[in-house]
């Protein structure tokens, strides 16, 4: 996406909260000397000398509507390591918990916050602003997926609560975060798969492709039959479209072939139901024919033997 985009879409959220203005004077990260006379500053952020705001992280909470739930660790490290040498290049957007100004969430951020705790900052520069439920869940979506892409059913996961939370279509949703509406659509549609193949898609066993095919398999059985071939076979997403195409087409995985039967001969059968009725059990099964074979005589508990016993003795 162009890097423009990302301004444009940030930049429309914060208009679209006139309030959000009027309840924190400190917007931009860069206050003027009538600003400042103005605003009422929480005393544990720091104002320097050309009017940045700074705070420390350890006052910084996760944006309760943040989509991220997985961080990669190396790009973590990666970008730990980015502000060791150069620094925080671009605020952290925070808004206040609460009225008491002790805490504030983290609304677009949170990998700098996490990563200049690990380099040990006690104070990161920030901007502070005001924003309601919604613009808390877009701005968050919006930086996530514009500057660190989040993983597949993260994102399904915040464009589904950005539907749910603002009533939005999915065209509108798509057209806030930058998207084609079938992007946001098949997106959504991650949400259908069952949890096991959801982790295997988090974790990259299966890519989004893979999860589509599979999401093309009409009965449950055979998906998960299909998602045990791509992971141990490793085959590309044209190949499980095709075996989707097959297993809907009537070639399913979870049928089993039809025994085929030979019609018994009349007289064995006659033979084994006088078996069964001389030894008073069930399971008699001639394996052969009348003039050469094996007889079976099963039995079911000590009595049913010991009757083919007596039997027997008794008829020597």
């Amino acid at each position: 996406m162009a890097k423009n985009a990302l301004g444009k879409g940030l930049g429309a959220l914060l208009h679209e909260n006139p309030a959000a203005s009027e309840e924190v004077s400190i917007s931009t990260g860069r206050v003027n000397s009538i600003t400042l006379k103005n605003a009422n500053i929480p005393s544990c952020i720091e104002v320097d000398e050309n009017g940045g705001l700074w705070i420390d992280p350890a006052l910084l909470k996760p944006n309760p509507k943040q989509p991220r739930v997985e961080f990669n660790q190396k790009q973590l490290d990666e970008l730990a390591a980015s502000i060791k040498e150069n620094g925080i290049l671009q605020p952290i957007i925070i808004e206040p918990v609460d009225s008491s100004n002790k805490e504030f969430y983290i609304i677009a951020g949170e990998r700098r916050s996490r990563a200049a705790k690990m380099c040990g900052l006690t104070k990161v520069p920030v901007q502070l602003r005001k924003f309601d439920e919604q613009q808390k869940l877009e701005y968050a979506l919006i930086e996530n997926i514009q500057r660190a892409d989040l993983n597949p059913i993260e994102e399904a996961a915040a464009y589904y609560n950005l539907i749910q939370m603002s009533d939005l279509s999915q065209d509108e949703v798509a057209k806030k975060v930058g998207k084609n509406r079938s992007t946001v659509a098949n997106a959504i549609r991650l949400l259908k798969l069952p949890e096991d193949i959801q982790k295997a898609l988090v974790t990259g066993q299966i890519s989004s492709g893979h999860a589509r095919a599979l999401l093309m398999v009409k009965n449950d059985s055979d998906m998960h039959v299909m998602f045990g071939k791509i992971i141990g076979s490793g085959m590309s997403v044209r190949e499980a479209e095709a075996l989707a195409e097959t297993y809907n087409n009537g070639g399913r995985a979870s049928s089993k072939k039809k025994k085929t039967t030979t019609k018994k001969d009349p007289d064995v059968a006659i033979f084994e139901q006088e078996v069964r009725n001389i030894f008073g059990v069930k399971n008699v099964n001639l394996k052969g024919s009348m003039d050469k074979g094996t007889l079976e005589i099963g039995f079911a508990s000590k009595s049913d033997f010991e009757r083919i016993y007596d039997v027997l003795i008794n008829h020597r």
